[in-house]
């Protein structure tokens, strides 16, 4: 019986494949725990669908919880704190985020240190697992993005004091913003952890897009991660949950999100995973979000992927997703030829 008299459910229990995440010698669930506003279930959710939810997950074998103080402005730390204090379970891993505003950028080190330290109180912490840089990364910077120099200079020294105080194990990013400038960074070998977009719509971390392909192209951003021993964390697997294949969102989950390297909006991401349902009707896999899901962590640099929930259904979704497995071959082969009646659109 766990310390909140929740009882972890073990009796519909299915194997979790788990993965070494690149060289920080973690073993983690290839499935991970999203704690997102898009789904919204750790912000918006019901206190009690929350506690089953996180329960069965770690029943089912899930052991890596990703929050971040932006979802919610700290609700989900504040709830997967609450829930992961009371269920006490072992071996769990989490990570979260800072994201730093332009105005923090002349004292980044303050910054970073101050959201670490929000970040742990309301996770009821005295460390985190992974601590990841949220902000956009570009050569030059600008806006709120930062430049290769800064996250290189400024961002990384101060990560390094927060990891030597014991408050974070490993350093990550999210890679999003110039793929040059992500490229640049990785390959410094500074940062233990990325996450990195990788979706059915955008599998440019993992093989050459074709010319005219209507997304970001990423650069085969693996081929970098896996020299430089950076595990990888799946995000955007199902592209803010237009791989649904669906407009239509669950009442707690967030507005549709602003795509992160798919199309240029939400409608024209539903739009593109719409015409990838062949692969259910051809019965290469049950649903559309089956298909994203088992794709994600079709590739060998995968470490652990993100699903955002809305529901404790979708978990289950989810755990049954991967429990089959990768997508086979002749379904990549197939997704790979739907996806050429994207090239030359308009992203």
């Amino acid at each position: 019986m766990s310390g909140s008299g929740v009882l972890l459910d073990h009796s519909r229990e299915l194997t979790m494949e788990t993965r070494v995440f690149g060289r920080t010698g973690m073993q983690l669930s290839v499935l991970g725990f999203g704690c997102g506003a898009v789904g919204g279930l750790m912000v918006r959710g019901d206190r009690r669908d929350q506690e089953r939810t996180i329960a069965r997950a770690i029943a089912a074998g899930v052991n890596y919880f990703d929050t971040a103080v932006q979802y919610g402005n700290g609700e989900s730390e504040k709830n997967l704190g609450r829930i992961l204090q009371s269920l006490k379970p072992p071996n769990m891993a989490v990570g979260t985020k800072v994201r730093l505003a332009s105005g923090d950028f002349g004292r980044i080190s303050d910054a970073v240190a101050k959201s670490l330290e929000g970040s742990l109180t309301r996770l009821r912490l005295d460390r985190v697992d992974i601590f990841h840089l949220h902000n956009a990364i570009t050569e030059t910077g600008g806006g709120e993005a930062l430049s290769v120099r800064q996250v290189l200079e400024d961002v990384v020294p101060a990560f390094e004091r927060l990891r030597q105080q014991g408050k974070t194990r490993f350093l990550g990013l999210t890679a999003i913003g110039d793929t040059t400038a992500l490229h640049q960074v990785i390959d410094a070998r500074v940062f233990d952890s990325a996450q990195v977009v990788h979706n059915m719509l955008n599998p440019s971390a993992a093989i050459a897009l074709p010319t005219n392909y209507p997304a970001q192209d990423y650069g085969r951003l693996f081929d970098h991660t896996k020299p430089a021993g950076v595990g990888v964390i799946g995000i955007r697997v199902l592209a803010g949950g237009a791989l649904f294949g669906s407009a239509e969102r669950h009442q707690i989950a967030s507005p549709p999100p602003e795509p992160i390297g798919s199309g240029k909006s939400y409608d024209a991401d539903v739009s593109r995973a719409s015409r990838l349902m062949p692969l259910v009707q051809e019965r290469f896999a049950a649903s559309l979000t089956e298909a994203a899901t088992r794709f994600a962590i079709s590739h060998p640099a995968m470490g652990t992927i993100l699903v955002g929930m809305a529901t404790p259904q979708q978990l289950e979704d989810a755990l049954a997703a991967v429990a089959k497995g990768p997508l086979p071959p002749a379904a990549l082969d197939r997704l790979t030829a739907l996806r050429q009646g994207f090239v030359g659109e308009s992203r």
